[in-house]
C-alpha cells in the first residue's frame, strides 16, 4: 500500500485547510470503473471517540458508509452515525477526504466532525448484526494505538489492515485539524 497526502484549500469558508488523502492499494487496476461514496463522523466527547466495535471479529471502525440515492455527504453521515450508533450528531466540519484504490474501485469518503445533539435507533444492517456491531466511547488515544497497528494484520486480513490504515490516516489528519481551529 501507498498512502499519498495532498493539500486542498477550503474556499467557501477559508478558516481551515481540509486535507485529500489516497491509499493506493497494491491490488488496483491501471484505472477504476466502480465508483462508491459514503461519508464517516468523527465525534470526540471529553478526551473519548465513538467508534463502531464488531464484537464478533474485534474489529474497531468510525462510524460512518456509502451514501443512498439523492442524499448529499451530511445526510449520510447524519444518518450513517445514527444507524450505527444510535446518536444523533450535527456535521460541524468536513476536514477531510479520502479516496481509496482496490482493484477497479475507487471508494471515496468525506470525514466530518460532529457534536452529538440527539439521541436515535441504531438500525442495523443483517450484516453487521451477524458481526456483533455496537458504539462504544474509547478513550482517544487508544484508538489511535488500535488503528496506528494496521501493519499487524498485513498477514491476518488485507481487509481489516487496509480499513486500520484508513482509520489511522483519518484520526491523524484531524488532530492535525485540531490544531489550525
Amino acid at each position: 500500500m501507498n498512502l499519498q497526502l495532498l493539500e486542498l484549500r477550503i474556499t467557501e469558508n477559508g478558516d481551515y485547510d481540509m486535507k485529500k488523502v489516497e491509499i493506493l492499494g497494491t491490488n488496483r487496476f491501471e484505472t477504476y470503473s466502480k465508483v462508491r461514496e459514503g461519508s464517516r463522523g468523527i465525534i470526540v466527547k471529553d478526551g473519548q471517540i465513538l467508534l463502531t466495535h464488531e464484537i464478533n471479529s474485534g474489529w474497531w471502525l468510525i462510524p460512518g458508509g456509502g451514501r443512498e440515492e439523492g442524499e448529499t455527504f451530511e445526510e449520510c453521515c447524519i444518518r450513517e452515525v445514527e444507524e450505527e450508533t444510535g446518536y444523533i450528531v450535527r456535521p460541524m466540519h468536513q476536514f477531510l477526504e479520502m479516496n481509496e484504490y482496490y482493484e477497479e474501485y475507487r471508494y471515496t469518503g468525506y470525514y466530518y466532525v460532529c457534536e452529538v445533539i440527539g439521541q436515535g435507533h441504531m438500525k442495523l444492517t443483517e450484516a453487521e448484526k451477524s458481526r456483533g456491531v455496537r458504539p462504544e466511547w474509547i478513550p482517544f488515544e487508544e484508538a489511535v494505538e488500535i488503528f496506528s497497528k494496521h501493519e499487524s494484520y498485513a498477514a491476518v486480513s488485507e481487509e481489516q489492515r487496509g480499513s486500520y490504515q484508513r482509520e489511522d490516516a483519518a484520526l491523524r489528519e484531524y488532530l492535525k485539524w485540531r490544531k489550525q481551529v
